[in-house]
């Protein structure tokens, strides 16, 4: 008998295919027994196709490009991209004229005309950390914008593993240090603080990209040309290697150019205390011996994926001794707490910075108002670390800065007010 739901019979099935699960009927459309292998081979079919109707009902406005670009949808990525630096000249020109320059980009986009105009490439210089950037007219990033919330995102994001934290809604930075503190705790139930981390970090992560590891991608997961053709052009953009920073594009495919490794991590290696952020990721496990083996898979992998594993901050870490990751200082205590420290060198450039303003202030650079705000940012940082005397600290600095000298200040005289 032919697989579950095969309704066929000798008379209604005279073909010597059966037309349900495609296998062979015998003699004369007479029905011959299944073997295992067969039954699972015609299971695994009807797996197959329920699985692509269902992607295709969920997905069809994400794969059509009438419907990705229509002209609501670019205005409304408009709107987003203003968001933050409608302070600078030549977004208040497109300002000026938003709707017709959106309409000018929308017919530009349906007649197959639309091009990258380039990139205004600048050094900055974070965290001690020279990064090249390659920054795009407002005009692209609309299209860019349009491009990833309407269609990249919503096809990439299904096949991400619910760890990969970076760039994606609802998640981000307090996503992950919120994941790796419950991984911290479930292995604690398990095996105590007595366990391994192996943190792990992409070298140079951005400049390594293959391109035809994310063209790949996007071809199995697009069926619209001109989506595909857009995506490649802003891809090869960006030469023959490397996704530039600066872009929304680059930050998605980058994204998933390492979603290989994510799924064989969880599924292969079977590790459940696995999360990455971005060039950042770290495994959980009670062997350290099994953490080796896992690193030596990792760089093969790493190595057809066309990631750089940096051997300087790729390493194994007994848990009871503290480890770093995201520049938070993680500790795993005896009773099971996590204990999230914060970063000594952010608390430096923070007493070093109100040292700066403070001479501004005197300068009359700056006013009180402004340091006063700059205060209660770091202020609100630190609280979400076990941090209370350094908060304290800090809070000493300031007091002795900047209100203390006001306190000293002579009461006003009205009668030595010469002015």
């Amino acid at each position: 008998m032919h697989g579950d739901g095969c309704r066929s019979s000798a008379v209604s099935c005279p073909l010597t295919l059966c037309a349900y699960c495609n296998l062979p009927t015998g003699i004369q459309g007479i029905r011959t027994p299944m073997t295992s292998e067969e039954r699972r081979e015609a299971r695994y079919r009807r797996r197959v196709e329920a699985r692509k109707r269902k992607k295709e009902a969920a997905c069809a406005d994400y794969d059509d490009f009438e419907t990705v670009f229509s002209f609501s949808h670019l205005y409304r990525s408009y709107r987003c991209c203003r968001r933050g630096v409608a302070w600078k000249a030549s977004v208040q020109k497109y300002m000026t004229n938003a709707p017709l320059n959106v309409f000018h980009t929308f017919r530009s986009l349906h007649a197959g005309k639309f091009r990258s105009p380039g990139f205004f490439e600048f050094d900055l210089f974070e965290r001690g950390k020279a990064r090249h950037i390659r920054s795009t007219v407002i005009g692209e990033r609309v299209v860019q914008r349009c491009l990833c919330d309407n269609a990249l995102v919503p096809m990439i994001e299904r096949t991400f593993v619910y760890d990969n934290g970076a760039a994606m809604v609802n998640k981000g930075y307090t996503f992950a240090v919120r994941r790796i503190t419950r991984h911290l705790h479930e292995h604690y139930r398990k095996h105590g603080n007595e366990g391994y981390i192996l943190l792990f970090d992409f070298s140079k992560f951005f400049d390594n990209v293959s391109h035809e590891i994310v063209k790949g991608i996007i071809h199995r997961q697009f069926t619209d040309e001109r989506i595909i053709r857009l995506t490649e052009h802003f891809i090869d953009a960006f030469g023959d290697r490397g996704m530039g920073l600066g872009s929304q594009i680059s930050q998605v495919l980058a994204l998933a150019s390492a979603n290989r490794l994510d799924h064989y991590i969880k599924e292969v290696l079977r590790i459940k205390g696995y999360a990455r952020y971005m060039d950042d990721g770290y495994l959980i496990h009670h062997s350290k011996a099994y953490l080796q083996e896992c690193l030596e898979k990792i760089k093969v992998l790493c190595k057809e994926l066309g990631i750089i594993l940096s051997p300087k901050k790729t390493q194994i870490v007994k848990l009871s001794h503290g480890f770093s990751w995201l520049k938070i200082r993680f500790f795993l205590t005896k009773t099971g707490k996590v204990v999230k420290k914060i970063y000594k060198h952010s608390v430096t450039v923070m007493r070093r910075k109100l040292k700066k303003l403070r001479k501004r202030v005197e300068a009359g650079r700056m006013t009180y108002d402004d340091v006063y705000c700059t205060w209660q940012s770091w202020k609100a940082y630190a609280e979400t670390f076990d941090a209370w005397h350094t908060i304290q600290n800090m809070a000493a600095l300031y007091t002795e800065l900047f209100i203390t000298p006001f306190l000293r200040r002579p009461p006003y005289d009205p009668l030595q007010d010469t002015g």
